[in-house]
């Protein structure tokens, strides 16, 4: 017998009940980034591993342990499966000159990869949505950025989500504060685990994002990337507060938030909730000042963030329940020879008047097929026999409801099906 071949781990299907609720929200984003102006913008899944090592960093967990990276045996590349959007976007910024005419707005929506252990909330394949302001210097579009997420949780009902802020500084200030804090974690060299003194060679700023209980003490102490502010990276932060405070958006600073992207400069955020159990983090983002020049292109300012759909989803559900499929209008019944092949012309021509048709295909006796519209969920059977095809009609059952059967003419019926199905409403 031959092995069944089933999905990768941690790479999910979404069947079809799910990807219901997955198009509703999809929906609503593209409103929600049209209202702020925000325009689409879709990169390759594939791209060159380099830019991934020179925007993220070569220290970071995603670079050193969780991209999936392959040499290309036709050329010998090494691509990497995207692994976040940001460097993409960027990239395709600086490729097709976009800033040449002034500042962008971007979103986009897609898949991502990270080779990590699966978990609730958390797959090696996972999507994102994401916004991108580019060329913009100024607090003013990290708060639009913020409340634009703020919007969003309105949008779609979600509660219990808190905004956590902090500032990283200019370069020289993260410097000063990095020597602070390796002088700090050396003194308690014997008490950091094996992660944490590996990263004080590399990337001491990561140490203080460890989910190790043992140091948060260590971590509590530690010296605050705020006290090395110079006066421009405090009036962008202070001036950022000033803008949230007069829209009435609370928000905590959290002296330990350090995102984990070596790209990240000034602002950085998260949005974070205590329904996703660990996995805590639904939305986060800042400011990449650097990251243009870094891959090669001209100095520009940018901003922008990313949250994760599967727990997005998680929270909808978790705020209003299960959302079921949209049915389809019409169920659509035939049986005989000239019936079925009537039953084409009148399936198309319900979808040319905007109804959704569920065509009846396999065969099958009128009450197996009625079995069949019933369970479908769709609100009226249409029905047609040899005798309707005959005089070019069809008859209308309703499903949901005790109302008789109608018989109408094939012209007359896209109008009659309209007053069956919205008869409530008027």
């Amino acid at each position: 017998m031959t092995q069944t071949i089933q999905a990768v781990r941690g790479m999910n299907d979404i069947l079809p009940d799910d990807a219901a609720l997955w198009e509703r929200l999809e929906e609503v984003v593209r409103s929600w980034a049209h209202a702020y102006g925000y325009r689409n913008i879709r990169t390759p899944l594939l791209e060159h591993t380099a830019l991934f090592r020179r925007a993220i960093g070569e220290t970071t967990d995603i670079v050193e342990k969780e991209m999936y990276s392959f040499v290309d045996e036709l050329n010998g590349e090494s691509l990497t499966l995207r692994p976040e959007a940001t460097a993409s976007t960027v990239r395709a910024a600086v490729e097709h000159s976009l800033l040449h005419h002034g500042p962008q707005r971007l979103w986009y929506a897609g898949p991502m990869f990270r080779h990590e252990r699966p978990q609730k909330g958390r797959y090696r394949q996972f999507h994102q949505i994401g916004a991108e302001a580019l060329g913009f210097p100024g607090p003013d579009v990290d708060a639009e950025l913020i409340l634009m997420c703020a919007r969003l949780w309105d949008d779609l009902g979600i509660e219990g989500v808190r905004l956590q802020l902090n500032s990283l500084g200019a370069p020289a200030e993260r410097r000063a504060h990095r020597a602070a804090l390796v002088a700090h974690l050396e003194r308690h060299a014997d008490d950091l685990d094996a992660d944490s003194r590996r990263r004080l060679a590399t990337n001491p700023l990561r140490v203080l994002d460890s989910k190790n209980p043992a140091l948060r003490p260590i971590i509590a102490t530690a010296p605050k990337l705020l006290d090395h502010l110079g006066a421009e990276s405090l009036r962008h932060f202070e001036g950022l507060q000033a803008i949230l405070q007069d829209a009435g958006l609370p928000f905590e600073i959290d002296h330990h938030l350090v995102r984990g992207l070596d790209y990240y400069n000034l602002t950085v955020f998260e949005w974070v909730t205590d329904r996703l159990g660990a996995q805590g983090t639904v939305c986060g983002g800042g400011r990449y000042d650097g990251l243009f020049e870094q891959i090669g292109g001209k100095p520009a300012p940018a901003i922008g963030f990313a949250l994760g759909v599967e727990r997005l989803l998680a929270l909808v559900l978790d705020a209003g329940g299960p959302v079921p499929p949209t049915p389809q209008d019409v169920y659509l019944v035939h049986q005989g020879d000239a019936a079925d092949r009537f039953a084409f012309v009148v399936a198309e021509r319900l979808r040319d008047h905007g109804f959704s048709v569920a065509h009846h295909c396999g065969g099958g006796s009128f009450k197996a097929q009625m079995r069949r519209a019933n369970a479908s969920g769709a609100q009226m059977a249409v029905i047609v026999g040899d005798d309707e095809a005959a005089a070019g009609a069809a008859s209308v059952k309703p499903l949901r409801d005790e109302r008789p059967q109608v018989r109408l003419p094939l012209d007359a019926l896209p109008d009659g099906l309209s007053q069956l199905l919205y008869a409530d409403d008027s």
